[in-house]
């Protein structure tokens, strides 16, 4: 070319250089190419305008995936963005390799890229090769990078808290390149602050943290501008932030990446990522890196989320749920409550300890009908409640049925049964000094007595319908004697229905933990949480929890073993009223259990046939109320039951021989044949009955050296 004469037209030298030159615009669906892009996409080498579905036909299905990716990338880094499309011809193989690079834009009123590049054609690598300062990669490192980001994203994913997301990200093992320092940033106004780190010594971090978002640095100008900055080199680093620079030479580094992480929108912070070599930051690297920290941002956002919501929980938990308070004096007193795994972790499930005037006190658990927020709500009124009507005075009876009619009114729409939630509830009040238990019950389940030698038993109380159901129900008390070295466990349906079982499926596995446990209350009542919901967590105001089906609410009340007690003692009280005929099935079946590890089946038999004959006689020849006392004393080998049925008739009971057709009057006979012993005793006001039954070899048995029949057995009760 002569000096002075006019330079040639651009397209006129990029084609001389076998250069295209293409126009795509997502927003109108449509692609622009030259001559010579045209020839390179293997169509008719003339200027055209082509629907973009004509030229993404002529590539590799995952090259224009591939594309789409870089340009968003670049779009939003406002960088180049550089990749390698694969012309294919109609049986589908390869004919060309193409280079592209454009410079895109995005217009946020049409939503749309538009990027300007040019085409050449370039040598495809073999496959597993790098392809260029500058070039996408194919082959094995791309399907490497697709298994890295799925298995990188997973575990992301799978972290539950700000240091699980850390700890997964200082492991990742990015394909060809992984760096070997990483920091995490965060904003706190207008501060830069440290979440994390890897790589570094503890306490590295000290210049980093508290800085303005003004320094130049190249996190700050991440968090301000959302744009990631790829930093080559030393020297790069030095010009572009020679401020800074001293605070990054001392770790030895030859390459940087600070990536924005950025959720909603918004950018949260960002995330270094340092290397010991130089890393040239290709478009596939950059993209690796954009796609982390996609992940990251979104992992810490989801961690940040839910320890904001556990706090929540935790605070309201405490608000909710008592403290225990000081010891009881020969008493003690262990509670567990684990909530559901949904929402917020906090349901109706509740459990409260109340003192009340002359050193006694109250117990009360209950399980508010539902697992959400609402529910939540309901149960602190209606422990506040509670709270304020003990606190008035009440017997058990009454501050239930005044808790009824309050919870009944909490309804929106009290008319409407569909409005109405309803709350189980057990409330019992107890004398420390005697070890008395009144018990009222809303359709909640019984207590269990663990006894002093380990034995369990369901203690069946009266009860009346769930609070919130009947404003007017009724709420009978029963009275409970709890032995020294007993225990008394009060608890909701989640601790026995969780895991697949039923009420009686549930009370046998817990039975089994209570009967075989040996330690202290505390460490019972994580035993029993355990048997349920396995190994202990973080979620609970007691040491233990996890996410069930159901909240799980237990109280363990302990009497403290009576030092002038010289024998184990097994018993059990229940009072059967004349108009409750059925809790005799009750009686028989407290019987059994307290019998339950008995050696000889048929004693065991004789002792319940006994039982409801003494009952029976009581309810049809009185106009009393019975109450039954039975015990088991002695040691295994020796020990003796004695079941002994109180009423306040005046008659006293006597033989009689009944005819062969007679439907009665063979009560006392059968006492007299089974019993090892029996009697009758005046009371002042009323009578008790009584029979004995002997483990073989004690005392008083038949095979017993020196037995001999108790004063007031057998004949004597002849004379009555």
């Amino acid at each position: 070319m002569r000096t002075g004469e006019p330079l040639p037209a651009v397209g006129d030298v990029l084609a001389a250089l076998a250069t295209g030159v293409w126009h795509c615009d997502t927003g109108t669906g449509q692609v622009t190419v030259d001559a010579e892009a045209a020839r390179l996409f293997g169509l008719p080498a003339r200027r055209a305008t082509l629907a973009e579905a004509r030229v993404r036909a002529r590539l590799h299905p995952s090259d224009w995936n591939e594309i789409a990716g870089v340009v968003q990338l670049a779009a939003a880094e406002g960088t180049l963005a550089e990749s390698r499309l694969r012309v294919m011809d109609e049986q589908g193989r390869v004919v060309r390799v193409l280079r592209s690079r454009s410079r895109p834009s995005f217009d946020p009123e049409r939503k749309a890229y538009e990027l300007i590049g040019t085409l050449q054609e370039v040598t495809d690598p073999e496959p597993g090769t790098a392809t260029g300062s500058g070039g996408a990669v194919t082959g094995d490192w791309r399907r490497s990078r697709e298994a890295f980001l799925l298995d990188a994203g997973r575990a992301l994913a799978e972290a539950r808290s700000t240091q699980e997301v850390l700890r997964v990200v200082s492991n990742l093992a990015m394909p060809g390149f992984s760096p070997d320092g990483l920091a995490v940033f965060g904003v706190e106004g207008d501060r830069l602050t440290v979440i994390g780190h890897h790589g570094q010594r503890s306490g590295d971090e000290g210049p980093f943290t508290e800085m303005s978002l003004e320094t130049d640095y190249p996190a700050a100008e991440v968090v301000r501008t959302g744009r990631a900055v790829y930093l080559s080199s030393p020297e790069e680093y030095r010009s572009r932030y020679p401020l800074t620079w001293p605070l990054a030479q001392r770790f030895g580094r030859r390459s940087w990446a600070f990536m924005p992480l950025t959720v909603a929108g918004r950018t949260m912070g960002a995330w270094m990522a340092g290397f010991s070599y130089p890393v040239a930051f290709t478009p596939d690297e950059r993209s690796v890196l954009a796609t982390v920290a996609r992940m990251l941002a979104q992992a810490l956002s989801r961690a940040g989320d839910a320890e904001s919501q556990r706090e929540l929980t935790d605070g309201l938990q405490r608000s909710m749920l008592p403290v225990l308070g000081p010891r009881i004096p020969g008493m003690g007193v262990a509670a567990r409550y684990v909530p559901t795994g949904g929402g917020l972790q906090v349901g109706g499930d509740w459990y409260d300890v109340i003192a009340l005037p002359q050193g006694r006190f109250a117990l009360v658990i209950g399980d508010v009908q539902g697992h959400d927020v609402r529910a939540a709500g309901l149960m602190g009124q209606l422990r506040i409640a509670l709270r304020a009507y003990a606190s008035e005075g009440h017997r058990p009876d009454a501050v239930l049925s005044r808790a009824s009619r309050f919870f009944h009114g909490l309804a929106d729409n009290p008319d409407d049964p569909g409005d109405l939630r309803f709350a189980t509830c057990l409330y019992a009040e107890v004398d420390p000094a005697t070890g008395t238990v009144e018990t009222a019950r809303a359709g909640h389940l019984d207590p269990v007595v663990r006894m002093a030698d380990g034995t369990a038993l369901l203690r069946a109380t009266a009860g009346g319908l769930p609070l919130g159901i009947d404003p007017d129900c009724d709420y009978p008390t029963t009275r409970l004697a709890l032995e020294p070295g007993e225990t008394l466990m009060l608890c909701t349906d989640g601790l026995v229905e969780t895991g697949g079982h039923d009420l009686y499926t549930g009370w046998l596995r817990l039975r089994q933990v209570l009967e075989e446990h040996h330690g202290g209350l505390d460490d019972l009542a994580d035993t029993l949480v355990q048997a349920v919901i396995g190994p202990s967590s973080h979620h609970t105001t007691g040491p233990l929890a996890d996410r069930r089906e159901d909240d799980i609410a237990v109280v363990l009340l302990h009497r403290d073993e009576d030092t002038a007690v010289r024998r184990p003692v097994r018993r059990t009280m229940l009072t059967i009223a004349q108009a409750e005929p059925e809790r005799i099935a009750t009686a028989r079946r407290h019987l059994r259990d307290l019998l339950h590890d008995w050696p000889d089946g048929e004693q065991t038999d004789a002792a319940v046939l006994l039982l409801s004959e003494t009952l029976t006689n009581v309810l049809v020849h009185t106009d009393a109320d019975a109450l039954l006392v039975a015990e088991v004393t002695g040691e295994p080998g020796e020990r003796r039951i004695r079941v002994e049925v109180f009423d306040n008739g005046a008659d006293l009971p006597h033989k009689r021989r009944p005819g062969e057709m007679a439907s009665s009057g063979r009560g006392l006979m059968l006492i007299e044949l089974l019993a090892d012993a029996w009697g009758v005793a005046p009371r002042g006001q009323g009578k008790s009955i009584w029979f004995e039954i002997y483990e073989s070899g004690a005392e008083g048995s038949p095979d017993f050296e020196g037995s001999g029949e108790s004063e007031g057995s057998g004949g004597g009760w002849a004379a009555a």
